[in-house]
């Protein structure tokens, strides 16, 4: 290894001018075959594309809380057809859903805030997803949300998902990157995207929770919109450990 993992913040800083390729091959050839590149959205498919141009194993995975745009779903099996890769989906439990639905309905979070069903459906797949490794990759950006992820690192612990076994290392190698950098690799590079993007739709979660944006609205602004502007995250890159009391572990 080229750094130690309780170096990696170190490394990060001192790292700022590291071409996204560079840290995900960093990433990719410190930590494989314990690495897994979180599959989403557009940002996370630019990912992809640029782990498969640089030959090396890598594998990836992705969150079905039961609740995506049909086309959402198709997108998914196009990555995979596309890269012919395999792409791990994961599940919510059934009994928790079932319970949340049973006392609250199916459009709870419209009342009481997105946080527990994405807990149930996000947070707590994501959990098991990342069981077994020793680090992962996301496709966030900090222009993506000035209020939560301005400071986003190119690297870090995840202090929410560490567990027992130890440390788990977060790469965000796209942090530094604009939207715009984003679709232009986009473009260039013929790499597939959700068709949702073409409607308007620029951040794509869950049905219900997800609309798109007018000319000159933040990407962000789309996404849980019936809430407060400094709220737009599902705890998934969250830091506040807290976003998991709803979460049966």
């Amino acid at each position: 290894m080229i750094f130690n993992v309780a170096d990696i913040e170190e490394w990060a800083a001192n790292s700022i001018d590291l071409d996204p390729q560079e840290i995900l091959a960093t990433a990719i050839s410190e930590f494989s075959p314990l690495v897994g590149i979180s599959f989403s959205g557009a940002e996370d498919v630019v990912l992809i594309d640029m782990a498969v141009k640089l030959g090396t194993d890598f594998r990836t995975f992705s969150l079905d809380t039961g609740r995506l745009h049909p086309e959402t779903y198709h997108f998914i099996d196009r990555v995979r057809e596309h890269y012919g890769i395999p792409i791990d989906v994961f599940f919510p439990r059934p009994e928790a859903v079932q319970k949340l639905v049973r006392e609250k309905g199916l459009y709870s979070f419209y009342h009481d805030g997105h946080k527990e069903c994405c807990g149930l459906r996000k947070v707590e797949p994501l959990r098991r997803a990342l069981n077994g490794f020793n680090a992962w990759v996301t496709g966030q950006r900090r222009d993506q949300s000035p209020s939560t992820r301005a400071r986003v690192a190119i690297a870090e612990i995840d202090s929410v998902f560490s567990s027992d076994r130890g440390p788990l290392v977060k790469f965000n190698p796209l942090a530094n990157w604009t939207s715009q950098q984003v679709w232009s690799y986009i473009r260039e590079n013929g790499v597939p995207f959700n068709p949702l993007h073409e409607r308007g739709f620029i951040s794509i979660g869950c049905e219900p929770c997800t609309r798109a944006v007018l000319p000159g609205q933040h990407e962000r602004e789309g996404r849980w919109w019936w809430e407060d502007a400094t709220r737009k995250e599902c705890g998934l890159h969250s830091k506040d450990i807290s976003v998991l009391a709803a979460v049966a572990h």
